[in-house]
């Protein structure tokens, strides 16, 4: 059994977010294309045998240990496990802004639970890690499975898609955006009509969007700067229910240009768009 591993908690984006319907139970039916970056945090995970159970050597900002995705993931493989466990340290190299609509904490809960997995040799399927992954969030499941895909439902519905693998300028404006106020919204397209087939952005591209933006528009004025900004050089976008901005270029050449030019006083990066996970392109290399 290893005793130590890093691996890669990538960023993904929602290249479109359509709202097509809302369930009785009030979660809201999706209809998305989920890419990878080539960009994200690490996660190193260490065992210790002789301590148990599931440690943090650090504390995220904000967020209560009882809160927190990785404990969580963790416990949860704690809990189908047919015999004890040795304990485990975890670090996070954070990158990745908190509340960006990049999927941080579901991107750290499924490196969690795929990288325990390895690392305490449970052997459980995707499938498994997907359906324990849900239950910490309804975009677990695409970063435990590690390919793009189109997603439904509540966006755990998967279909492995492969949309152009462009290099991106992702911005933050310097707001935090309240998820659910976002879809609490009276003014909140809700009823978009579906697509039949997972797109891949060939064709005109300006049929899909994201429902969320203009509402995201209205309410925060710093999200809506940013992205008449980049929008003077290409389609610009939110993803998620944002703050983060993206637009996409056909070169790393042509996206750092954009890079450098953006405003003061606004974080980001530029990445690359990738149709397969970076930690299971980490995992592959592993075994």
């Amino acid at each position: 059994m290893k005793t130590s591993i890093t691996l890669p908690s990538p960023a993904k984006l929602n290249l479109f977010l359509h709202i097509v319907g809302r369930r009785p139970d009030g979660y809201h039916e999706l209809q998305t294309l989920f890419q990878f970056l080539d960009y994200g945090d690490d996660l190193t995970f260490t065992l210790t045998p002789d301590q148990p159970g599931v440690r943090l050597t650090e504390s995220l900002p904000g967020v209560a240990e009882e809160d927190n995705l990785i404990i969580r993931a963790a416990n949860a493989l704690i809990d189908q496990a047919r015999h004890p466990l040795p304990g485990v340290t975890i670090s996070i190299d954070k990158r990745l802004p908190m509340g960006g609509g990049l999927g941080g904490g579901s991107s750290n809960a499924a490196t969690t639970l795929v990288g325990l997995n390895h690392l305490w040799e449970l052997n459980l399927s995707a499938d498994a890690l997907a359906d324990i992954g849900l239950g910490l969030g309804a975009d677990v499941p695409v970063f435990v499975r590690g390919h793009a895909a189109f997603g439904e439902g509540v966006g755990e519905q998967l279909t492995p898609a492969n949309p152009p693998e462009d290099w991106f300028v992702v911005l933050k404006p310097d707001c935090s955006i309240n998820t659910g106020k976002i879809f609490s919204e009276e003014g909140l397209t809700r009823d978009t009509p579906r697509i039949k087939i997972a797109p891949a952005f060939e064709g005109d591209a300006s049929r899909y969007r994201n429902d969320c933006e203009d509402v995201v528009r209205k309410l925060y004025p710093e999200v809506k700067e940013s992205l008449d900004w980049l929008t003077q050089f290409g389609p610009a976008r939110l993803t998620g229910t944002g703050a983060c901005i993206f637009g996409r270029f056909p070169t790393e050449s042509a996206a750092r240009i954009i890079w450098e030019s953006k405003p003061s006083g606004i974080t980001g990066f530029v990445a690359r768009g990738v149709n397969i996970s970076p930690l299971h392109e980490k995992l592959t290399e592993l075994n």
